[in-house]
């Protein structure tokens, strides 16, 4: 028997709220309910999630107290409800009878009463309840995020902020071994599919709208595969040369991987590193849906696997784990899941990471470093520090047009409509 949607989504957002990924959340919902009502499962829990913390104070003033923790499926379900009825094209009655049948689904009998007196205050005084909200809670951002979003970022915090309540634009990568982004392009306006030429990646088209994979023609074929537009630069600025040898260094699910690849075709060999076995599945499934070859590798590239020799790549890209905080409008939970303290700890972590990829690059090679966060304490301050300790490295000089100029290398900030954000530097080792 199929799920009830809503118990399902108040069950999804509350194993966030205890600290579970949507990623980890989601998916064992997805196969319980109706094929049908697994497209209004997402948007509930990722719309939900998205704007969380406006959602969590507006409940906080009218919750005599606080919710226990064994009953955090009822405080997803309230916070599902107050999100569809700001924000989704249900009529308010009908999604108040939804919000309150899902207590019976839920086994929460004792919920019941609480459930519709809550939604139907919140209907009577909505402006009231609204206008005690703080800035950060209006915001849909925890304090300690948005604080840090408007100190490093005061002229474009807005912007930011804006970009992370939205639903992310699907961007595609054409496979340049296959097809040109114009031949992709028409291929895309044949079957009636609005796109447009990205603006950054040679091999990117942003779609109007978001779809099935599985109907993008050419998907199947391998001539296209979903990748922001920021991180199609990765490949880029990394620039393989033919008869190279490169370590992807974090490399799953893949995406960057067979970017590189399609892009030089002719490396002497690309070796695709995670320290998670089971995520390599991904980027093995991704090559060959491309028709592609890399080496795939377990390992930790803080402390890099003996099978690793030094000084043997002559290029290593360096997706390294982050806050995710230039990517939130893909990964709504950060908002629930991260902390103002986990900054330093990921510092210290990418720091990890660089110092055990440098031995393995060749005098002369280029190492790239990436990161899908906007704070300067993951990204320049990291790299100023390697470079303090490694006298045999450099900051190349990129003479880049796009995102913002900052210490130690480059910023692009995620934009309504435009690419997420994500943190490159490129530095040389002296031959």
């Amino acid at each position: 028997m199929a799920l009830d949607i809503r118990a399902a989504a108040a069950s999804v957002i509350g194993d966030v709220l205890g600290g579970l990924s949507l990623n980890q959340a989601l998916p064992p919902r997805l196969d319980k309910v109706s094929e049908r009502d697994r497209g209004l499962l997402q948007q509930l829990c990722y719309g939900t999630i998205r704007q969380a913390p406006r959602l969590q104070a507006l409940l906080a003033q009218m919750l005599a107290k606080p919710l226990r923790d064994k009953d955090r499926d009822i405080q997803g379900l309230l916070l599902c409800g107050l999100y569809q009825l700001d924000s989704t094209r249900v009529p308010d009655h009908a999604a108040v009878a939804a919000t309150v049948d899902a207590t019976r689904a839920l086994k929460k009998h004792w919920a019941k009463g609480m459930a519709n007196a809550i939604l139907r205050r919140y209907l009577r005084e909505r402006e009231q309840l609204a206008q005690a909200l703080d800035a950060a809670a209006r915001d849909c951002h925890p304090h300690w995020l948005h604080r840090k979003i408007m100190s490093q970022w005061p002229a474009q915090g807005a912007d930011i902020i804006a970009a992370n309540n939205q639903q992310p634009p699907m961007t595609l990568r054409t496979n340049s071994r296959r097809i040109t982004r114009e031949a992709g392009l028409a291929a895309l306006q044949d079957k009636d599919i609005e796109a447009a030429a990205g603006k950054l990646s040679a091999q990117a088209l942003q779609l109007a709208q978001p779809m099935d994979v599985w109907d993008i023609p050419g998907f199947a074929a391998g001539h296209m595969s979903v990748q922001d537009e920021a991180a199609q630069m990765a490949a880029l600025l990394l620039a393989a040369r033919a008869g190279e040898r490169v370590l992807d260094a974090c490399a799953a699910p893949g995406g960057k991987t067979c970017h590189i690849l399609e892009l030089q075709p002719a490396l002497s060999e690309l070796v695709a590193m995670d320290i998670d076995d089971t995520r390599l599945q991904r980027v093995s499934e991704n090559l060959a849906r491309l028709d592609l070859k890399a080496t795939l590798l377990a390992g930790d590239a803080a402390q890099p696997p003996p099978q690793l020799v030094a000084e043997s790549f002559d290029r290593i890209l360096v997706d390294a784990p982050c806050s995710a905080s230039g990517v939130i409008r893909r990964h709504p939970d950060v908002k629930l899941l991260r902390r103002d303290s986990d900054i330093a700890q990921l510092a210290e972590q990418q720091l990890g990471i660089l110092q055990g990829l440098w031995p393995l690059l060749k005098a002369g090679g280029t190492l790239l470093y990436a990161t899908c966060s906007i704070f300067d304490e993951e990204n320049s301050q990291v790299v100023r520090r390697f470079l303090e300790e490694h006298s045999d490295a450099d900051l190349a000089d990129t003479e880049l047009a796009w995102g913002e100029p900052v210490a130690a290398g480059r910023q692009l900030l995620p934009a309504v409509n435009g690419p997420d954000g994500l943190f490159y530097a490129r530095l040389n080792k002296a031959g």
